[in-house]
């Protein structure tokens, strides 16, 4: 049974890994593409993970596997599918990507969120 203890306060706990990172150079369209993450929880299974991820200004072609759950608590980002159809967010906007999307992700300004990600084949 998990108890109060249990509950994962981001910015009180200490996350599980904290990684600072670039797309990977085949994936970059334009922009240095840093991003760092902080994963404050993983489940058991290896499937749930949340945390915080923040990025600089740049795109990316992303190719989702798993469904993804985010609230963006700075900056304004840009979400293009492979048919050139987008979608653009902004501080405040909460929003669940899809396993399965692929297209690019742009950061417009240097922006931060909160994500609760669930892996669908694992």
């Amino acid at each position: 049974m998990k108890t109060a203890q249990d509950i994962v306060l981001f910015g009180r706990s200490v996350a599980q890994t904290s990684d600072t990172f670039c797309a990977p150079a085949e994936r970059r369209i334009s922009g240095g593409c840093q991003q760092s993450m902080n994963n404050f929880y993983s489940d058991e299974t290896g499937q749930f993970h949340a945390g915080l991820w923040s990025g600089g200004v740049g795109a990316w072609r992303v190719k989702y596997t798993e469904h993804e759950f985010c609230t963006l608590l700075e900056g304004r980002v840009r979400l293009t599918d492979t048919a050139g159809r987008s979608v653009e967010l902004a501080a405040g906007d909460h929003f669940v990507i899809p396993a399965g999307f692929e297209g690019i992700w742009e950061v417009l300004e240097p922006a931060r969120k909160t994500y609760a990600v669930f892996e669908v084949d694992r």
